[in-house]
């Protein structure tokens, strides 16, 4: 272990790539658009992300460059997470009076089951669609999944596909919708900043990274939300999915694909 953090330290090449992307996207800059009435923000950590995942098929990021990274991630989640609880403590009263709000968002997530789940079934998904649309598809979620169905069965290759886009493409969504939305419509932006926190460290930093671009004003508030909504959503939202998520996307399905099965029974004795 000791040798691997000497290696991750001493790997030039990797701390070279990441000042040089971090100085390119802070020169850039936040660059933002309208459409409507909405704004699209696009941070510097946006344009570090794609980035970074264009010089991985690169020769530039070698196999060895890849591996000592992926530690660096989660020392750098750990900084956020730390930087969360000290920004929490002050606004703990306003947590406090948010109260059902914050303890009832959780069930926002199970939107992915009433949106996708009849989306993926008309896509003519079968039970991939239940592993794929039950939750945000997490560690927690995956492991849910797996014990339950198995890893190579269609449930787990479903929610294996959607840990995986999630990972790549998750926070890069996250941060674009969040922004825009916010500006769009009427709603709160601390209400955004609570609908953040889906249990994804690296999607609440880029969709509340965002809302606090687009709301300076209540910037320490933002992250607070947004911090306390992902702890709660990675305490509660695994028993979310076992007691509600995941029997409701299997009743859902079970319903749609009957429906769809009596549609097609009809069309061929028509």
């Amino acid at each position: 272990m000791a040798d691997q953090i000497k290696g991750i330290w001493k790997d030039w090449r990797l701390h070279v790539l990441v000042f040089a992307i971090v100085a390119l996207t802070e020169w850039i800059g936040v660059f933002s658009f309208t459409v409507g009435p909405g704004v699209v923000l696009l941070l510097p950590m946006l344009y570090a992300m794609l980035i970074g995942l264009g010089l991985f098929f690169t020769p530039a990021v070698k196999k060895m460059q890849a591996l000592n990274a992926e530690p660096l991630i989660v020392l750098g989640v750990t900084l956020l997470i730390a930087k969360i609880g000290v920004i929490i403590g002050p606004s703990l009263p306003k947590l406090i009076e948010a109260g059902p709000a914050l303890l009832l968002q959780e069930f926002g997530n199970l939107g992915t089951i009433f949106i996708a789940l009849p989306i993926a079934v008309m896509l003519g998904l079968k039970r991939e669609s239940i592993g794929m649309t039950h939750s945000v598809a997490r560690e927690p979620n995956v492991g849910l999944i797996v014990d339950k169905y198995g890893f190579n069965s269609p449930e787990g290759r479903g929610v294996m596909a959607i840990y995986i886009f999630g990972t790549v493409f998750g926070a890069v969504f996250m941060g674009v919708i969040s922004g825009f939305l916010a500006t769009i419509t009427p709603i709160h932006p601390l209400s955004f900043a609570m609908a953040s926190g889906i249990g994804s460290g690296s999607m609440m930093a880029a969709a509340s990274g965002s809302l606090v671009a687009a709301f300076p004003a209540f910037s320490d508030d933002i992250i607070a939300f947004a911090g306390a909504s992902n702890l709660l959503s990675l305490s509660t939202g695994l028993y979310m999915s076992i007691l509600i998520g995941l029997p409701l996307t299997e009743k859902m399905y079970a319903v749609l694909t009957r429906k769809k099965q009596s549609n097609a029974e009809i069309g061929k004795g028509a």
